[in-house]
């Protein structure tokens, strides 16, 4: 998870920061001697802000998260909202629809409303309301948004460039005195650049004698100098440290709402897959309900860091799917986590080392963890139009519109429109009139599933009319102790529905038996597995 720190810094440094800039062209910014020793140059302020903000927010996170729920997974900066938040919200040097201290704000807010959402036990339902594979193709959208702006210029490799108002799709490799300061584009000499050779790079970046270097003899070159060789120093915060701005005017309010629905609605679902996938890891879920110990707790903790981090001026903060090198290695409780943010915080007095790390080198790391987020794109429901469809929407609008939000938006808009229609015909003809495969779609319900939340527990076992969902008792180590075999009558009728949905999507082969294939896609999805062998169908994957 190291990588983090230097990463997440070199992304939400292009924004600007809280550095000041009157043009009206904020691309022509980076002309200006002062706003670019503020931003990344001589004394380049924000990025080793945003290093020391990074590395703290992860350690004290990661630190209180296994203290609080003796779960071993680490929180820290999530990567992908970290490059909605610097490139389409608050845009390259401010350029997007609001500024980062207004963004920072609506981060805030997120975490706030996240944390209600966790209480009062609606997130898991608004988990089950977003099509399965739209979750997923969200994901590999994200990951191929960070695979470009790993291959781009500015915070890249440079194999692709582009930029300012250009999205970098063109063949990159662009010598720095030929990329045209207001489009980003490349006027010439693509491919002739040799910081594209990343080995040399690698081995000569600190030979400050070498066109590859990242310490040239400029002012620029011997602060960066400068500050690397301390090594081991502490760099206060003085750009990103509490820099919320909680004035909104009416042109700015439509965006500030559009990033916090984008916000709340990627944090839910990733915080929710990785705390679930890393939970199953450990072999701590319920099998019963789906549930695993202090789930609130551990929900409620990442949406206070959330909002904690707003203040440190970073992105939302999320668990870390990296935590299954931890748990792969045998850690099963909190001192897993704890040990991850004793040394972040450590880290935190190696900030010049971090600040030495060029963009060329944070670029491979990008297109590494792009890589991994793609994987996931065997999960797609390839064998439905209606399924296929708007899943190929977000995976393509994600990267190419360059806003995780668009990408979004279209995905939903699609499927919705799609599926809709097709559902109508099917109504209207009294299922005579279908599209081909459409016994093979998602398998999608607005139920909830899984323990019922706390206050409706609390309020049933109150009026005698109710035993807890999952028929155990979570005790305050963690651990669930079994109170009864027998099902509620609830649990039954729970049962039943799902039951009875997934027997009538289920096809029948031509021998006239039941395909386990079509059963298995219809009862599951990406976050939980229907079983038909006991009462409740809700046990998370």
């Amino acid at each position: 998870m190291a990588y983090i720190i230097a990463v997440n810094a070199s992304i939400l440094s292009q924004t600007g920061g809280t550095c000041a800039c009157s043009l009206t062209d904020k691309f022509q910014c980076d002309t200006i001697p002062d706003y670019v020793d503020c931003k990344e140059g001589m004394f380049d302020l924000v990025r080793r802000d945003l290093i020391t903000a990074t590395a703290a927010l992860a350690g004290i996170s990661s630190l209180c998260f296994g203290l609080f729920t003796n779960l071993p997974v680490a929180l820290a900066p999530g990567m992908g909202l970290n490059a909605y938040f610097a490139y389409q919200v608050v845009g390259s040097n401010g350029s997007g629809a609001i500024s980062y201290r207004t963004a920072l704000t609506a981060v805030f807010f997120e975490g706030l409303i996240f944390m209600f959402l966790a209480l009062t036990g609606m997130r898991q339902w608004l988990v089950r309301l977003i099509p399965a594979t739209i979750k997923t193709a969200t994901g590999v959208g994200i990951g191929f948004f960070l695979t470009e702006i790993g291959l781009s210029y500015s915070s890249g490799i440079g194999a692709i460039t582009g930029g300012g108002i250009s999205t970098p799709l063109s063949l990159g490799g662009c010598p720095s005195d030929m990329i045209n300061a207001v489009t980003g584009a490349c006027n010439g000499g693509q491919m002739t650049n040799p910081t594209v050779t990343i080995l040399l790079t690698f081995a000569f970046h600190h030979s400050r004698n070498t066109p590859v270097t990242y310490f040239p003899d400029t002012p620029e070159g011997d602060s960066r100098f400068s500050f690397f060789k301390q090594i081991v120093a502490w760099h206060p915060l003085s750009k990103t440290l509490n820099q919320l701005d909680w004035n909104l005017d009416t042109t700015s309010t439509t965006h500030f709402v559009l990033a916090l629905f984008t916000f709340l609605y990627v944090d839910i679902i990733d915080a929710t897959a990785t705390l679930y996938s890393m939970v199953r890891f450990c072999g701590v879920v319920n099998p019963k309900d789906g549930d695993f110990p202090r789930s609130t707790i551990a929900y409620c903790t990442d949406a206070a860091f959330i909002s904690i981090g707003s203040l440190f001026g970073c992105s939302p903060v999320t668990a870390f799917i990296e935590s299954g090198a931890g748990i792969a290695e045998g850690g099963r409780t909190g001192l897993t986590a704890v040990v991850a943010g004793l040394c972040f915080i450590v880290s935190i007095f190696f900030a010049p080392i971090f600040a030495s790390i060029p963009p060329w080198a944070t670029g491979c790391t990008l297109i590494l963890v792009g890589c991994m987020m793609i994987r996931q794109i065997t999960q797609v429901n390839w064998r439905y139009i209606g399924d296929v469809l708007p899943s190929f929407v977000v995976m393509t609008f994600i990267p190419f519109s360059y806003s995780v939000a668009y990408g979004l938006i279209a995905g939903l808009f699609v499927y919705t429109t799609l599926n809709g229609l097709i559902g109508l015909v099917v109504f209207l003809s009294s299922n005579r009139i279908e599209p081909r495969e459409y016994d093979l779609k998602e398998y999608w319900t607005w139920r909830g599933s899984g323990r019922a939340p706390w206050f409706v527990r609390a309020m049933r076992k109150g009026d005698g009319h109710d035993s807890p969902s999952s028929g155990d008792n979570h005790n305050n180590n963690g651990n669930t102790t079994a109170t009864s075999s027998v099902p509620s009558e609830e649990e039954r009728q729970r049962g039943f529905n799902i039951q009875h949905d997934c027997d009538n999507l289920c096809t029948k082969g031509d021998s006239g038996t039941t395909e386990d294939h079509s059963r298995m896609h219809f009862c599951q999805d990406e976050d939980y597995d229907y079983h038909r062998s006991s009462p409740l169908r809700g046990i998370a994957r």
